[in-house]
């Protein structure tokens, strides 16, 4: 492998223009914090914007941002102003951040928003075609740039290519709301590895995969043509050390070197021992769920008063979006919350909230989370939360209680914090009068568990393990069973099939020949298919045979009068050169009025599913179904016609989107095998899509060319991606 590209919204560092110069120094925390190793380990480039618009920015001082950029391994994306408004204020802060977020009554669905957010899109992966090779490993991160690599697979097909989203996936039934959803999951299937903080949004992604693209998901993997996409969860860690270290260090200062916020919380302590100190920390948004949680603790104090002035609730807002009008909004109300509870609340010696609205520096951050007897987070939505990770790390003599909302990310993995619903008022009172009654001796116990996981899970663990999951993924893919069927393949079996002096062609026609249809008898053979099977089927020394799981009277209305040999039913029916089908197997069909019911109540409790009445076999069909819906009744039905199967006389095939109950002594290959016997054939080829043409790869001898239709897991030795390619490639026999 080549070099790391890394790719993110904003550089990892901040750029300042002073005395007609530029200073650029590293960005601390965040993402910024996280990829340090990876960024710093071996050669590697950061691609974002600089933080400073085109308007901005001097055109003479242009090469000295440049040069300042490349002394930290970084390449700026120039953006307008115009670009920003759209791109980053308007689609990803004004349509997918409180879509996402669940807060659909915020969310604006503009063109001229999805517009920006495609030609800024495009303006990245741009940049990172011109600055990558072939071999380097791409990482693109968070929900700014989700066209971006689909943008790079179109243009370099080989990439190696990792996402990652930092904010929640929400469920199906949201995600379908936007008006360029399947725009903005194929952009996203452009990678190869595709990451999110835990299962519940790694499911819900799959969920909208399945639903509004109709592709095939295995587990976690997608199959889409040649390649595999994986998709999975790796919960963000914090620099654990960092902040452990920042804590001891705080610890260890006399009393006259502390900060002047220290010494104001010492003196509080000092003052009032007993007084518990409640610390809220947050991004200024309405995802955090900040005025739910100032009216919570209105509702506490009314309900247990004998805490009033004896807990002091330490509320730092931090500033964000100040120019969106909710945000806007947002910071009027809790400005008015707070306003209003300190005045009717407030005594002499007591204010119940501390409120600051302003960044702060780290020591700072350090000094409330040491002085803070409680964190108390209640987002209502939140990807990962790290605040609570930092809160923990800190806490050197293992004290202090964490009340966690259960919507925040890292909730599933600190189940020994209180966890909390922030939409319960009477929980959280009861848990706040938990956290403030909480022996030690349980703080210390629950902390020990939380700190020893933070600890061995810190974001470079998280970084290392995406990067070792992208490397395995290309791996994977590049170690398939089955071979793709490249250019020099394909000529060298062009060049068998035409040197050969008796060949054996078996041709699966549905996924195959021809694509699927919803409806099956839309899926009729076009004029071009027509022509190409009837040059391979009058050729010399030539034995075409179109082998299908489809019913003979099909078959009969579309191929016989061309005088195709054929093998339908799976193997039930064969025709030769236009003659009328005759049974090739003896098959019974008592069976099936038996079976029947079971299938029609199925079809009942399955809207969009119908079965297929055959002469010797049923088929359930379900690919109009909703696909998680009818992937769940396919595993019912395969359960229940298993059980009532088990004599051996009859098998079930788990098809494409169908499932079909027929005699156990018929499948395609007995059927192959059987034809193979009647000639001395020096070349046989054949293809086919899904599980039953399996039979067929199996059973044929080793000399076979067999060919798999799609990328998954197979007995055929080659695979090739679509019914496009297929056409190209019996396009060759037919020369």
């Amino acid at each position: 492998m080549g070099k790391t590209i890394i790719i993110s919204n904003r550089l990892p560092v901040q750029l300042q223009i002073s005395e007609g110069g530029i200073v650029a120094t590293p960005s601390v925390g965040g993402l910024a914090t996280g990829m340090k190793s990876i960024h710093n380990s071996g050669e590697s480039l950061w691609i974002g914007w600089s933080g400073l618009t085109d308007e901005e920015t001097p055109e003479e001082l242009n090469d000295a941002i440049n040069i300042a950029l490349e002394k930290h391994n970084c390449s700026k994306v120039n953006l307008s102003q115009e670009e920003m408004e759209g791109y980053y204020f308007g689609f990803s802060n004004r349509t997918i951040w409180p879509l996402f977020h669940y807060f659909m009554e915020y969310t604006e669905f503009e063109l001229d928003f999805w517009e920006s957010y495609k030609s800024v899109n495009q303006k990245f992966a741009d940049a990172i075609l011109e600055n990558s090779d072939e071999d380097d490993i791409i990482w693109v991160h968070d929900y700014q740039l989700m066209l971006v690599p689909q943008m790079i697979k179109e243009k370099r097909p080989n990439a190696v290519i990792g996402f990652f989203l930092h904010i929640p996936f929400p469920s199906y039934e949201i995600f379908r709301t936007i008006p360029w959803r399947e725009e903005l999951l194929s952009g996203l299937l452009g990678a190869d590895l595709i990451g999110f903080h835990t299962y519940d949004y790694e499911r819900h992604f799959l969920s909208s995969v399945r639903r509004l693209l109709g592709l095939e998901v295995s587990f976690n993997d997608i199959n889409i043509g040649n390649r595999v996409v994986k998709v999975d969860s790796f919960p963000m860690g914090i620099d654990y050390k960092k902040f452990r270290d920042a804590a001891i260090a705080h610890n260890a200062l006399a009393p006259e070197n502390r900060s002047v916020l220290q010494k104001r919380l010492d003196d509080h302590k000092i003052s009032a021992p007993d007084t518990k100190l409640i610390l809220s920390i947050d991004r200024l948004d309405y995802s955090k769920g900040i005025a739910k949680r100032i009216s919570a603790f209105e509702y506490f104090l009314n309900k247990y008063p004998e805490y009033k002035e004896k807990v002091r609730l330490v509320i730092l807002a931090v500033p964000s979006r100040s120019n969106v009008p909710q945000y806007q909004l947002l910071k009027k109300e809790i400005d008015e919350l707070v306003g209003r509870l300190n005045g009717e609340l407030s005594t002499v010696n007591w204010t119940p909230i501390w409120y600051f609205y302003r960044s702060m520096p780290f020591k700072n951050l350090i000094d409330l989370y040491i002085s803070s007897d409680i964190a108390w987070l209640t987002p209502l939505r939140d990807g990962m939360n790290l605040v609570a990770k930092e809160y923990i790390a800190t806490r050197i003599d293992k004290t202090g209680v964490l009340i966690l909302s259960e919507m925040a990310g890292s909730a599933y993995e600190m189940n020994e914090a209180l966890l909390i619903n922030p939409n319960n008022f009477e929980h959280q009172a009861e848990t706040l009068k938990k956290a403030i009654t909480m022996p030690k001796k349980e703080q210390m116990a629950r902390n020990m568990f939380l700190q020893k996981r933070l600890e061995r899970y810190n974001v470079e663990v998280w970084a290392q393990e995406f990067m070792t999951a992208l490397k395995n993924q290309i791996e994977n893919n590049e170690a398939f069973v089955s071979k793709k069927i490249n250019d020099t393949i394909l000529s060298k079996i062009t060049t068998k099939y035409k040197n050969a002096t008796n060949r054996l062609v078996f041709l699966d026609y549905d996924g195959t020949l021809a694509d699927f249809h919803n409806d099956p008898q839309q899926a009729s053979p076009d004029k071009a298919l027509y022509e190409v099977l009837d040059k391979i089927h009058n050729q010399k020394n030539t034995t075409l045979f179109l082998i299908s799981g489809r019913d003979k009277q099909t078959f009969t209305k579309w191929f016989l009068h061309k005088k195709y040999n054929m093998i339908v039913e799976h193997g039930v029916w064969i025709s030769r050169n236009g003659e009328e089908f005759s049974l090739l197997e003896n098959v019974k069909s008592d069976w099936m009025h038996k079976i029947k019911p079971v299938l029609e109540s199925f079809v009942d409790r399955t809207p969009g599913s119908f079965i297929e009445e055959k002469n010797y076999s049923l088929a359930w069909h379900y690919r109009n179904t909703d696909p998680d819906f009818g992937e769940k009744r396919a595993t019912e039905l395969n359960t229940v016609l298993t059980s009532l199967t088990s004599n051996d006389t009859l098998s079930v095939l788990n098809g494409n989107k169908v499932m079909e109950v027929k005699s156990s002594n018929v499948n395609k290959g007995r059927a192959a095998v059987r034809m193979l016997s009647e000639s001395d054939f020096d070349f046989v080829f054949a293809m086919g899509d899904d599980w039953t043409d399996e039979y067929m790869f199996e059973e044929l001898p080793e000399s076979t060319i067999s060919v798999k239709v799609g990328r998954q897991k197979t007995q055929a030795k080659y695979f090739i991606e679509n019914t496009k390619k297929v056409r190209e490639l019996i396009g060759k026999f037919a020369e």
